[in-house]
């Protein structure tokens, strides 16, 4: 990719951003740094912008221009003040000293190229152009790391996210050596590159690069005792190796489903989480020559917890995360001859909007157990996962209705109080089997449970 610095500056001063900036008054100097210019270096659009001032009251006139207030953003090691405007969103550093100073203390290189915008000058100090036209992420200096330990988790991320792009040998070597510093991070800081990474084009290369690095470990440590049962046991692929490997296929089997970015992120945390109690669970069949890991999805349930908890998960993250560990195992459990309309239904009106998430992660956990390859299993859980994804449409086209209400079960006789919630769970449940179609069959079953329970 031949650049350069002329061409640069006309693609920069294209940006209708610069032009804006750049029609303004400012006392001192303004310039665009960060990944806005590599973006537009690799020909797409950017999302956000960094601006850099050389004088305080500058921040003033940015907000003037804007005609937005800025606040300032915690838990940055940079004092920084975000402006959201109606066409981007903008964070603001105000420098003290040279701007050449400034970009060597920035993350990595390709994000240290300043543009002067009111001299209409480029500014690369640390090499960041030959750096994205070689697509290395490097740091500008080994103190880049002890400085912001986010930016291991950065580097990872834009590894992941950035089409054919590198990690520079040296910076690797440091993020291994340094891993222990990304606890001096903030939880919300450290989930918010994760999240980035788990919904990542290249994600298995990414979680592939945590785990290399021991990086993941620090940020998870309850995956590590999943690595010593593979070492103990000589495993392979029975728990955190086909959890490593499962990512590879998360993308790929998405365009099936066509999960959105959030969901797709709940499926990537509880794929990451499923397994951690088989550590917990393992048990040898001897006399059959089978390995067990019974009940192991509870206990994947009360250590992801704890470990979303620790990482500032939403309670809606949470919820849909430990539902999908939950019953990461049903769509295996009925996927063979005897399937039924009934089982699927089932698991349908139990997961909800939920489905296709459920499927996405079963396919993963599926391919990472068989390495990737295709047999007479995985062509039955695929067969499955088709049927009731075509199941789930047709439930969206015409959901069941409700037959009966509490108001009917209280004429019928029930007394308010548990018993007429447990009376309408029965009655959905059946409805869900098929064994009743119609409201009179639901009162005549209300009658009949409560004859035998009594009100």
């Amino acid at each position: 990719m031949e650049v350069r610095r002329d061409a640069l500056r006309g693609a920069l001063k294209e940006q209708t951003i610069i032009k804006q900036i750049a029609a303004y008054p400012f006392s001192g100097s303004v310039y665009l740094v960060g990944g806005a210019i590599r973006e537009i270096l690799l020909d797409r659009s950017p999302e956000d912008y960094d601006l850099a001032l050389t004088r305080q009251e500058d921040l003033t006139r940015l907000e003037a221009l804007f005609k937005r207030p800025c606040f300032m953003l915690g838990r940055k090691p940079i004092r920084t003040y975000r402006i959201m405007a109606d066409s981007a969103c903008f964070d603001v550093t105000v420098v003290e000293g040279a701007i050449e100073d400034d970009l060597r203390r920035r993350d990595f290189t390709m994000n240290a190229i300043a543009y002067d915008i009111g001299n209409d000058l480029v500014i690369d100090a640390v090499g960041g152009i030959a750096d994205i036209k070689k697509r290395v992420i490097r740091y500008p200096q080994r103190e880049s790391i002890a400085s912001d330990p986010l930016r291991m988790l950065k580097a990872i991320r834009h590894f992941s996210t950035l089409k054919d792009f590198t990690l520079d040998g040296e910076l690797l070597r440091s993020i291994a050596q340094s891993k222990q510093l990304i606890l001096r991070v903030a939880a919300e800081r450290i989930k918010y590159e994760m999240d980035r990474i788990i919904v990542a084009p290249n994600v298995a290369q990414g979680i592939k690069t945590l785990d290399e690095t021991g990086l993941l470990f620090e940020i998870v440590p309850e995956l590590f005792a999943l690595r010593e049962l593979d070492v103990e046991k000589g495993f392979l692929l029975e728990t955190l190796g086909h959890t490593l490997d499962g990512f590879r296929f998360l993308h790929h089997l998405n365009m099936e489903v066509g999960l959105d970015d959030l969901m797709l992120r709940n499926v990537g945390y509880a794929f990451l989480f499923h397994d951690l109690g088989k550590a917990q669970t393992f048990s040898y069949d001897e006399n059959k020559g089978a390995v067990h890991f019974f009940h192991h999805e509870r206990f994947s349930q009360e250590i992801a917890g704890r470990i979303m908890e620790r990482l500032r998960f939403s309670l809606h993250e949470m919820r849909a995360v430990l539902a999908l560990i939950q019953s990461h195992m049903r769509i295996f459990l009925i996927s063979n001859d005897q399937t039924t309309e009934k089982a699927i239904r089932r698991l349908i009106y139990k997961m909800k909007d939920m489905t296709p998430a459920l499927i996405v992660h079963t396919l993963c956990d599926m391919y990472g157990s068989s390495g990737g390859a295709d047999n007479d299993s995985t062509e039955a859980v695929r067969r499955c996962s088709k049927e009731i994804l075509h199941a789930y449409d047709e439930s969206l086209k015409a959901p069941l209705p409700r037959l009966i209400s509490g108001d009917d079960l209280i004429s019928l006789g029930f007394a308010q109080g548990p018993l007429v919630g447990r009376c309408l769970n029965e009655v959905w449940e059946r409805q869900i089997g098929g064994e009743i179609v119609d409201r009179d069959a639901a009162l005549v079953y209300a009658k009949t449970f409560l004859s035998e329970t009594g009100s």
